[in-house]
C-alpha cells in the first residue's frame, strides 16, 4: 500500500510540476512546522477585501437570534479574466485574517481566481454580527452563504464577455473548515431550487475526519499547550457574543462538566457549548455525527472532485483517518478524490523552499481541472 500511495502521489506531483515536499530550515519537524504561522511574519498585500454580510437562521439552541456572517471577497487584478472563484474557510478558532488562510487566498489571487474568505459563526472580525459559535456541521448557516458564492459566479462570469456559462465554485478548507465543507456536500448533492452543485472541487488542508480520534489527539500530554491556546480562543469567542450565554452555559463555562472549576479541555469545551448548541444529545453524539469519514466510505460519490492533503507528523490531527480512506481506495476508482499524504509538513505547514508548498499544490491542482 506505501508503495501504491508514494506512486499515485509521485504521479500526481508529477502532473502539476510539483516537486516532493521538503521542510525548510528553521522550521524542522511537525510542531516547528505548525507553530510557523503563529510566530513567523510575512509580507502580503495589504487587506482590502470587499465585504459582504450573509444571512444566517436563528440558532435554536442558543441565546442567538437571525444575524450575518462576514465574508470578504478579494479580486483578483485581471478580473475580466477570472477562472473562478474560491470559497475559503478557516479552523478552529480562525479568522478570515489569519496568516495561512490570509496567504492561501493571495496565492490562489495572483493565479487568476476570486476568493471569498468566510468568517463563521462567532469568528472575529465577524463576530459582533452573529450569535452562537459554529461547528463541524453548521450546513444551516453556509446554504445563504453558496448562494451567495453562486451569484458573484454569474455576476463575474458576464465582465469580460468570454464565458458563456457561469464560472465554477471551488472550496478550500483549511482544518475544521475543510470537514465543514466535506459534511455540506455529502448532505446535498445541489443546491435547493438549482441544479448547481454546492461545489464543482473542493480542497481539504489537515482536515479532521474523526472527530473522536481528533479529541483525544489534542488531549495528550504533549500537546497541552496546543489545547490551551485553542481553548482560550474558543472561549473568548463565546463569551464575546452579542447575544449573551444562557445560565447553564455560563455555569458549564465557569465551573466545568462536573463542578470542579472552568473546563480545560476542548471535548469538555464541545459538550458544554457546541453539542448543545448544534442539537446533539451528547458530545459523543456529535462527534460521531459530524465525522464525515464514515459518509465519505459509504458515499464518497456525492462530493465534487476532491483533494485531501495531510502530514504524517500532524500533531493535531491523526492521519489515520485518511489511511482508513486510503485502504478503501479501490471503491474510490471513479478519480474523484485524491490524496496526498507527506511524511513531514506538521498541521497545515508544508513551509518548503520557495515558500508554502500547501499553498502551490492547493492552486496547481484548481488550475489543473481545468474548468
Amino acid at each position: 500500500m506505501l508503495v501504491e500511495r508514494d506512486k499515485r502521489v509521485s504521479s500526481l506531483l508529477e502532473r502539476l510540476e510539483m516537486p516532493i515536499f521538503k521542510e525548510r530550515w528553521p522550521w524542522i519537524g511537525g510542531d516547528l512546522q505548525t507553530l510557523r504561522d503563529t510566530f513567523g511574519n510575512e509580507h502580503l498585500p495589504e487587506d482590502k477585501g470587499d465585504p459582504l454580510e450573509i444571512p444566517i437562521p436563528e440558532l435554536p439552541s442558543a441565546a442567538a437570534g437571525p444575524g450575518y456572517l462576514l465574508a470578504f471577497f478579494d479580486k483578483p487584478i485581471e478580473i475580466e479574466n477570472m477562472r473562478g472563484i474560491v470559497l475559503l474557510l478557516h479552523g478552529l478558532g480562525g479568522s478570515s485574517s489569519r496568516l495561512g488562510l490570509r496567504r492561501m487566498g493571495v496565492k490562489l489571487n495572483e493565479a487568476g481566481f476570486g476568493v471569498l474568505r468566510l468568517n463563521l459563526r462567532g469568528a472575529d472580525p465577524g463576530r459582533h454580527l452573529a450569535g452562537g459559535t459554529y461547528s463541524a456541521s453548521c450546513n444551516s448557516d453556509l446554504r445563504e452563504v453558496f448562494i451567495t458564492a453562486r451569484r458573484l459566479c454569474r455576476e463575474f462570469s458576464g465582465k469580460g464577455g468570454k464565458l458563456k456559462k457561469d464560472m465554477p465554485l471551488l472550496g478550500a478548507g483549511i482544518s475544521l473548515g475543510g470537514t465543514i465543507l466535506l459534511n455540506a456536500c455529502l448532505v446535498s448533492d445541489n443546491l435547493e431550487d438549482s441544479d448547481k452543485p454546492l461545489l464543482d472541487a473542493l480542497v481539504c488542508t489537515s482536515s479532521p475526519l474523526d472527530l473522536c480520534s481528533c479529541s483525544a489527539s489534542i488531549q495528550r500530554p504533549r500537546n497541552m499547550v496546543y489545547q490551551s491556546w485553542l481553548l482560550k480562543r474558543l472561549i473568548r469567542q463565546t463569551l464575546e457574543d452579542p447575544f449573551g450565554l444562557n445560565l447553564t452555559e455560563k455555569d458549564l463555562l465557569n465551573n466545568g462538566l462536573d463542578g470542579s472549576g472552568p473546563i480545560r479541555t476542548i471535548r469538555d469545551f464541545d459538550a458544554a457549548i457546541t453539542a448543545p448548541r448544534w442539537g446533539y444529545k451528547s458530545v459523543d453524539e456529535y462527534y460521531i455525527k459530524a465525522s464525515p469519514l464514515a459518509s465519505i466510505l459509504n458515499q464518497g460519490r456525492k462530493l465534487p472532485r476532491t483533494l485531501m492533503m495531510q502530514s504524517s507528523d500532524d500533531p493535531w490531527v491523526p492521519v489515520s483517518g485518511l489511511l482508513e480512506l486510503e485502504n478503501s481506495i479501490q471503491s474510490l476508482k471513479d478519480g474523484k478524490i485524491d490524496l496526498v499524504i507527506t511524511s513531514r509538513g506538521g498541521h497545515n505547514g508544508f513551509h518548503g523552499i520557495g515558500g508554502c508548498w500547501g499553498d502551490l499544490l492547493v492552486e496547481r491542482w484548481f488550475a489543473e481541472l481545468g474548468f
